[in-house]
């Protein structure tokens, strides 16, 4: 069985999120938990190493880890967006349902609303054990 139909491949998981050779993607909300090979494969795509929250400068994406009781996600959603280019995307990491950690569905659409996101589209299958959501901004909102 291949580890795609056994609920999640994270090589080749970069490319799938839409992430090209020179993209600079911020990686926030990293914790032991994360998967590397996922984390990994978004690298590969870039062709280069996510950067952290201090990095002060324009980036492409924001890869937000995030599981329930790690604080308010409306917040953290708006501090994704201090750095992110106009027509950037934040891709928000959750633990799959029934992993510890879930965050309800209802609560990251509520997240994504009070922090005016649109989310467009959420992949069950990045890894083993999270899910991908894509959020955008407006155009013309920041």
């Amino acid at each position: 069985m291949s580890a795609s139909a056994a609920g999640g491949d994270s090589e080749g998981a970069g490319t799938r999120l839409g992430f090209t050779p020179g993209n600079v993607v911020q990686e926030l909300g990293w914790d032991e938990d994360v998967d590397d090979a996922l984390r990994v494969s978004i690298e590969d795509a870039v062709d280069g190493d996510m950067v952290d929250g201090d990095h002060g400068n324009v980036v492409d994406a924001v890869v937000l880890w995030w599981r329930d009781g790690d604080g308010d996600l409306a917040d953290a959603l708006m501090d994704s967006l201090t750095d992110l280019a106009d027509g950037g995307v934040i891709w928000l990491l959750t633990p799959k349902v029934g992993r510890p950690g879930t965050v309800d569905v209802a609560d990251m659409a509520e997240a994504a609303d009070v922090a005016g996101l649109s989310t467009t589209s959420t992949t069950a299958n990045m890894s083993k054990d999270w899910a991908a959501t894509r959020l955008l901004a407006p155009k013309g909102a920041r």
